[in-house]
């Protein structure tokens, strides 16, 4: 019977892993193996050897150089800043706590264009610094760097924070007792417990800012540019798809490498040390040291996080009687053939469009990653569905017109084209946000449903969804989040008359004059609001107070 049951139970799981495999092959292998091979098959031959002539130009070789150091500086500069913070949201309890959680996460909510068009505001010209003290960074790193750290604080701290804040403090107390100073009670006992999720959050941190476009394009003007800012250019200026498709390549190797070293963390992490409840740890801040600490991380929050917010908001209201918001009624015939108001309803049906299907595709990916003992080929698709988190949205959205121009997949003027995009991006939060609750579900009530004749399908409806319909809903908000902000792949797709939010500040800021400076800083604010409601109800949904993703 034991065997009969496990059989059943695999083939769910791989009934369950069909509708989410074809999802990603349809929509995401496809599309940009479409690319890859329009750019590496010339006159019906493949040239492969045109990846060595690729990577031997010196370009190239200084566009992959900044990718990478720029990534691994602001890995390094997030981790400082960033660590200091997860402390106090873990080990210090003191009013407004969740409030500031959710304030400190906006900016990871928060398309790539609207952090950087929010330091744009503060550093750029006519900025907030420059009005002050007549001090530009735009158009410099630092203001590459600083932005990466405002959008991934939130990474470090929750994911840190969040393990910290269940670790058990007697350990390190006990370290106290035999002898050892505080820094070493921390280095020999609480570090080592936290490294693999500061492994963790420095990957992920290394994933997104390697992969930056939105922050390079906006803020590091022509000087610099990220192996995705050359991708869109090669692709859609240079109209060269022979080096997009080698850029790509090289992009998805290191991706994988980078998700590969993710996953192997995330697995330790999961083995960790003895934990304990979650709201025993926290204390109020007792000697000047721990309040010092407070005060640093809240002056942090308030000029790395907040004080971009301000200027933007503040910025967006510069001209007399909300007139830049009274702009974006008007037609102009230029960047848009419609008024950029109409961004806004068209963001959020897509945003709706794309969350239902990033549920539905996620949720049954979840369901099928539940058991931890699954074998190669689910830990694989677990990989998988990770990828689009990493690989060029720009060769995506490029190869959705590519591919997706003849039947039975001839959605080139299908609406259905920019959800479809954003929902490959919301799926990997879906699962991630799902799958720990999933496995958290004790398995002997499954069996026991099963034991009692309940098909599969029925064991999910009465026994796994009731107890996860919070984190559900947690997931359902993240995806509408991360669809209604993302950009590389919309910029290709998004139709002139049916602009996105994102689409629409990029294209405002790309064209000169005060007036379209002005009515992309009240989209942005528009959308940071948007973001910043869905975020809010994020922390009053969330199923722990743990504080991590």
């Amino acid at each position: 019977m034991g065997r009969v049951r496990t059989a059943r139970g695999s083939a769910a799981r791989l009934g369950l892993m069909v509708l989410p495999v074809a999802f990603f092959a349809a929509f995401f292998a496809y599309p940009v193996a479409a690319i890859i091979a329009r750019g590496l098959k010339i006159d019906g031959a493949w040239r492969f050897g045109r990846i060595g002539e690729v990577l031997a130009q010196s370009d190239v070789r200084q566009v992959l150089w900044f990718t990478t150091w720029q990534a691994l500086a602001s890995t390094a500069l997030t981790l400082l800043i960033a660590l200091p913070g997860a402390y106090v949201f873990a080990r210090l309890d003191f009013p407004g706590k969740q409030v500031l959680r959710a304030v400190v996460t906006v900016p990871f909510v928060l398309p790539t264009v609207v952090v950087g068009t929010a330091f744009l505001a503060l550093v750029g010209r006519g900025g907030l610094l420059d009005e002050l003290w007549g001090l530009r960074l735009d158009t410099t790193v630092w203001a590459i760097l600083l932005a990466h750290v405002f959008f991934n604080y939130a990474v470090v701290v929750r994911t840190v924070g969040g393990l910290w804040t269940q670790l058990d403090p007697r350990q390190e107390e006990a370290a106290r007792m035999l002898g050892a100073s505080r820094f070493a009670a921390w280095r020999q006992v609480t570090l080592p417990a936290l490294a693999p999720a500061v492994a963790a959050a420095a990957l992920m941190v290394f994933l997104f800012t390697f992969t930056s476009f939105g922050v390079v394009q906006i803020l590091g003007g022509p000087a610099f540019s990220t192996l995705e800012v050359e991708i869109y250019r090669q692709t859609s200026q240079v109209f060269d798809l022979s080096t997009a498709a080698v850029l790509t390549l090289v992009q998805f190797v290191a991706v994988a490498a980078v998700l590969a070293v993710h996953a192997w963390t995330v697995r330790r992490r999961e083995t960790a040390l003895r934990l304990v409840d979650a709201a025993t740890t926290a204390r109020r801040p007792r000697g000047t040291g721990q309040r010092l600490l407070l005060a640093g991380v809240l002056v942090t929050v308030a000029g790395l996080i907040l004080l971009p917010l301000a200027v933007l908001v503040r910025r967006s209201l510069g001209a007399p009687g909300f007139g830049y918001y009274r702009a974006l009624t008007r037609e102009d015939g230029g960047a848009f053939l419609v008024p950029p108001i109409e961004a806004i309803g068209n963001s959020l049906q897509y945003a709706v469009a794309a969350t239902a299907i990033a549920v539905v595709i996620g949720g049954l990916a979840a369901a099928a990653l539940t058991r931890r003992d699954a074998g190669r080929f689910v830990r694989g698709f677990d990989a998988l569905l990770m990828l689009p988190l990493g690989v060029s949205a720009v060769t995506v959205g490029f190869g959705f017109l590519i591919a997706l121009d003849e039947p039975p997949l001839n959605l080139r003027q299908s609406w259905l084209l920019v959800p479809l995009a954003q929902a490959l991006v919301g799926v990997p939060f879906v699962v991630r946000t799902m799958l720990p609750v999933l496995r958290a579900v004790d398995v002997r009530l499954r069996e026991a449903a099963s034991v009692l004749g309940a098909s599969p399908w029925r064991v999910w409806r009465e026994v796994d969804l009731p107890m996860v319909r919070r984190a559900l809903l947690v997931a359902a908000g993240f995806a509408f989040a991360v669809s209604l902000g993302e950009f590389g792949a919309t910029v290709f797709i998004a139709r002139p008359d049916n602009p996105t939010l994102p689409v629409a500040v990029a294209r405002l800021l790309g064209r000169p004059g005060d007036m379209n400076y002005g009515q992309a800083m009240a989209l942005s604010t528009i959308l940071m609001l948007v973001c910043a409601v869905a975020l809010v109800v994020l922390e009053r949904l969330r199923t722990d107070r743990s504080g991590e993703f």
